[in-house]
């Protein structure tokens, strides 16, 4: 088996799988506030899709990693476990990113007020995902 390739997959699925779990936070949370809105008669903020949305940037990320490791000539073991750690890093950020962005929904929708400062926070989550893949293109040298 070769465990380069397979780190170099894994690098892109985890971090899938944590886009899918953060949009699934932030969405549901965008559906309830649009629910709040409506059944206060206020219009519902057609924006909240940026905080749904926010995490499947964290796919992306594994893909442009992956892409880089399937050309590397780094050790296979090193391969796998950079696959691994990235992927959850980025995974990581993509869930929390979801739940920032679901509160940000939240707070948007019943205030009205305050979009730059919850997406900044929502922005911090992301910067672990780049950080994650920028630190790791370059171990892989």
């Amino acid at each position: 088996m070769n465990f380069g390739l397979l780190g170099t997959a894994i690098s892109m699925g985890i971090a899938a799988i944590g886009s899918a779990i953060g949009i699934g936070i932030s969405g549901q949370a965008a559906i309830g506030a649009w629910k709040k809105c409506y059944m206060s008669n206020k219009a519902a903020p057609f924006i909240l899709t940026v905080f749904a949305g926010a995490p499947l940037t964290q796919t992306i990320y594994g893909f442009l990693l992956m892409q880089q490791m399937s050309s590397s000539a780094k050790d296979p073991a090193f391969l796998l476990g950079l696959g691994v750690a990235s992927g959850i890093a980025m995974a990581l950020s993509a869930v929390y990113q979801g739940k920032a962005g679901a509160a940000g929904a939240d707070a948007l929708a019943e205030t009205g007020k305050g979009f730059s400062q919850y997406i900044t926070v929502v922005g911090l989550c992301e910067t672990v995902a780049l950080f994650a893949l920028v630190f790791s293109m370059v171990a892989l040298g």
